[in-house]
């Protein structure tokens, strides 16, 4: 907003307005802009040809902003304020400013100036435009959206196009909002990068980083197991990524493998936040319809929502040992009673001794489970190799614990022991920073069905894929 001043007396007004000028066409001639105040209302505009407003500093735009051929018509001419009222209307348009003033000359409103480009540009493919992204191959399909790989024609770097179909009667699914919206204030190495986003009437496409394959396709492809020191890799990535987004009070919602991406390098990054949400203070309930069954924690099995990080944390004690033995610690096979059932033969049957306020969870019903007494991990596994790695089964445990508050934090479990023989500098680095930019950090080559021990001795496979 420009200050008015008192109209001048007619030598003063010619005075100042010479000076105006010579300074001006000096500050053009240099190609000097600089922008400051972009408050320039109605009143200095109408107001400015009569001396009564002087707000030509809120009218200069940075130097990046404008085309090449305007900063050398500027510096060839001067600019004479006073013969070209048309360019202010055009230039204050493009910094918001509402502006009605007309033109002298055609009353009509001047074409926006366009932002970082050259008349050489036009037809250059640009980020948010469909026609900027080639589809390769399709990558797989949901019940709403299509995954294709892609190469953007910007800067000729492979994509994953998540092509999102828009019913009319529906409007733009919610999780996808949810998905771009989170996504979009994420920024950590071991969470999946969104590069772009694309709306059409017919399609709303997610552009994100390429990951080659996901954990489960991982696992598949080396079956009986991961080799120890990777597993524990991956649980540290993942960990750092929950990490990073419990911290901003987001819930991923539903961890498993397939929402693991795995670079060619071993980078893991969190994927598909459709199900994410974030976690308001003070607490809300929240949908219990929320993680693939296997990895579904028992609260929400029995009905809760009200829940917290504690969410997710269930999840990575299933990965976990999922990681290291080769199949998943509770595969139930038919429903969520079947789910329960093998929860419950592993970790015990809960009480209100062992959990308090459990007899008050909608779908808990004390006479429809059989009554187990807890055991270790290692028993209750087919083939159980967490006893066979340091630190292992007490961390997964430390996971997989049927009352919420029990479980333990993202943050807390990168302090385990059983991170221990990592290098310290894992722990400094910089959210955008992978793990692999340490040295001595590197995957270990997988041997499929066959065992490789950490720190005790007793490796009992001996099969190669």
């Amino acid at each position: 907003m420009c200050d008015l001043m008192p109209a001048a007396q007619p030598a003063e007004k010619i005075g100042k307005m010479k000076k105006l000028r010579r300074t001006l066409s000096e500050s053009f001639s240099r190609i000097a802009f600089k922008k400051e105040d972009s408050g320039f209302d109605e009143i200095c505009v109408t107001k400015m040809l009569s001396s009564s407003c002087w707000g030509w500093d809120s009218l200069i735009k940075p130097l990046d902003t404008i085309p090449e051929d305007r900063k050398v018509q500027r510096t060839q001419s001067g600019f004479d304020p006073f013969e070209k009222r048309g360019l202010v209307k055009r230039v204050h348009s493009e910094n918001n400013a509402c502006i009605n003033a007309k033109s002298s000359s055609s009353g009509k409103e001047s074409p926006k100036l366009r932002r970082h480009s050259s008349p050489s540009s036009v037809t250059s493919p640009k980020f948010g435009k469909a026609d900027s992204y080639e589809k390769l191959e399709k990558l797989g399909e949901g019940s709403y959206a299509t995954v294709y790989k892609g190469k953007s024609k910007v800067n000729g770097k492979l994509v994953a196009l998540k092509v999102i179909r828009l019913q009319e009667e529906e409007g733009t699914p919610f999780t996808a909002i949810r998905e771009a919206s989170l996504l979009k204030g994420l920024k950590h190495t071991n969470i999946v990068l969104l590069h772009d986003i694309i709306h059409t009437k017919e399609t709303l496409t997610l552009v994100f980083e390429y990951v080659h394959t996901d954990l489960c396709q991982y696992m598949d492809k080396h079956p009986g197991g991961l080799h120890p020191d990777n597993v524990r890799l991956f649980l540290f990535q993942l960990l750092r990524g929950l990490s990073y987004t419990h911290q901003r009070y987001i819930l991923h919602r539903d961890l498993k493998p397939q929402n693991l991406l795995i670079s060619d390098t071993g980078e893991l990054k969190l994927a598909d936040f459709g199900l994410a949400r974030a976690k308001s203070v003070p607490s809300h309930t929240y949908s219990n319809e929320v993680v693939t069954l296997w990895y579904r924690p028992p609260d929400v099995l029995l009905g809760s929502t009200d829940y917290s990080t504690c969410l997710d944390m269930w999840g990575v004690g299933c990965i976990f040992v999922e990681m290291i033995q080769g199949v998943a610690a509770f595969p139930g096979m038919k429903d969520i009673q079947d789910q329960l059932e093998r929860i419950f033969l592993v970790l015990g049957t809960p009480s209100e001794e062992t959990w308090p306020g459990v007899h008050s969870l909608p779908h808990f019903k004390p006479d429809r489970f059989t009554v187990y007494s807890p055991k270790k991990l290692r028993q209750a596994c087919e083939i159980s190799k967490l006893g066979y790695v340091d630190h292992a089964e007490e961390l997964a445990s430390r996971f997989l614990q049927c009352f919420p508050k029990n479980r333990l934090s993202a943050q807390a479990a990168l302090h385990h022991e059983y991170f221990s023989h990592l290098p310290p500098r894992l722990w400094e680095l910089p959210d955008m920073s992978s793990i692999f930019t340490v040295l001595s950090i590197k995957l270990q080559p997988e041997s499929g069905d066959s065992i490789q021990v950490c720190s005790k001795s007793k490796a009992t496979s001996n099969s190669k894929h």
